[in-house]
């Protein structure tokens, strides 16, 4: 296994850790739990070939994931790099931030956290909560009591917000998306290394899509790798800015595979890299929509993310990830880490149209994403 400084800590992280978001699930009278068995196993054979990093939050599995994860590390945490979340949705009054963490603790059964991180947090929330000044006091205690070692944020915004919550001087490390689909983070994660912090990257293999996009495209970039997976991790870990790839690992031959492909293993040589991010450039060139991402149609005075819309739109048409692609649309209004509305909400203003550098008629194609996505299922 390989190892990476994280940030100015001095603490080192494998650079694959183990998420455990997405443990294997067993259904018992209908109802689908944990199945505690496979899952410690999972994690018992990530720690024996040298993962030290796992992470976990308040709300995964429904809140049985830290229970699980504190099972797993019993008798090893002095060896292991634990994380979880805070939640911030749920933090409504003063005192809750830290009610809450000490729930977590006693899930866990440890009596600290190497790394905390603030939920899913944006700049702008961050900013406009009335809460925002006991938020950071009251981590600011726990880190004086030694109750967390580290305050750190996870993120889902846009890259500028990232760049500004790293400004604030306050966090440790960050916990970003980033996968050869999805590079829009990569120059904030340059920016948060250059200023000290550690970078874990969340999604490495896009939430699993990485590895159902067609064969055809691994073949096309002629590396050697064994599969779709071995070329995502190998190519997030290519990016010397990226501390570890954060993995959830549902099985132990999930687990093997995964160290095979970023323990032992060079990353990506950079004309190696480039070849990649050619041949996505190529597929994106290929789609009827060719939206770069650049978001100059936005704001949408609908709220409608534009461009999350379109890229899936293209994960579906292009890439041929289409059961990600409608499952993530239908989640649209309902999940709160995804956008509020969908693209029916479009009132044909047009103001996105005189904004798009590459002329695309928005409002037809927004029809057509809505369609396509199953928007009136």
């Amino acid at each position: 296994m390989q190892y990476r400084d994280y940030g100015k800590t001095g603490i080192k992280l494998s650079t694959l850790g183990f998420g455990a978001m997405r443990l294997p699930e067993v259904e018992i009278n209908g109802v689908k739990r944990v199945d505690e068995e496979k899952a410690i196993a999972a994690i018992h054979r990530a720690f024996e070939l040298g993962v030290n990093y796992i992470d976990t939050a308040y709300f995964y599995h429904d809140g049985f994931s830290e229970v699980l994860v504190g099972k797993a590390i019993k008798g090893r945490r002095d060896r292991i790099i634990l994380s979880s979340k805070s939640p911030g949705h749920i933090i409504k009054k003063p005192g809750d931030y830290r009610r809450i963490l000490e729930e977590q603790l006693t899930r866990l059964g440890v009596d600290y956290l190497d790394f905390y991180y603030f939920h899913g947090i944006g700049y702008q929330t961050l900013m406009e909560t009335d809460l925002r000044s006991n938020w950071l006091k009251e981590a600011d205690q726990a880190k004086a009591e030694g109750l967390i070692k580290q305050i750190t944020f996870s993120f889902h915004a846009s890259p500028g917000e990232l760049i500004q919550l790293v400004d604030l001087g306050i966090f440790a490390g960050v916990l970003c998306q980033y996968n050869f689909l999805d590079r829009s983070n990569e120059e904030a994660i340059a920016y948060a290394k250059s200023k000290g912090l550690g970078v874990v990257v969340m999604g490495p293999v896009g939430g699993g899509r990485i590895a159902g996009l067609p064969e055809k495209i691994r073949r096309e970039v002629n590396l050697p790798v064994e599969n779709n997976v071995e070329l995502a991790l190998r190519f997030v870990l290519a990016n010397p800015n990226v501390t570890c790839a954060l993995s959830g690992m549902g099985s132990v031959q999930m687990v093997e595979e995964n160290v095979k492909y970023t323990g032992n293993t060079e990353p990506l040589k950079p004309g190696e890299v480039e070849a990649i991010n050619s041949l996505m450039a190529k597929y994106r060139k290929l789609a009827d929509l060719y939206c770069t991402g650049c978001k100059y149609c936005l704001p949408c005075p609908q709220e409608i993310d534009i461009p999350a819309i379109f890229n899936l739109y293209n994960y579906y048409q292009v890439y041929g990830i289409k059961d990600y692609a409608r499952e993530n649309y239908a989640g649209y209004g309902k999940n709160p880490w995804l956008p509020k509305v969908k693209a029916d909400a479009c009132s044909e203003c047009g103001a996105c149209e005189t904004k798009c550098p590459q002329k695309i008629k928005i409002r037809e194609q927004l029809k057509e994403a809505h369609r396509v996505l199953g928007g009136d299922d």
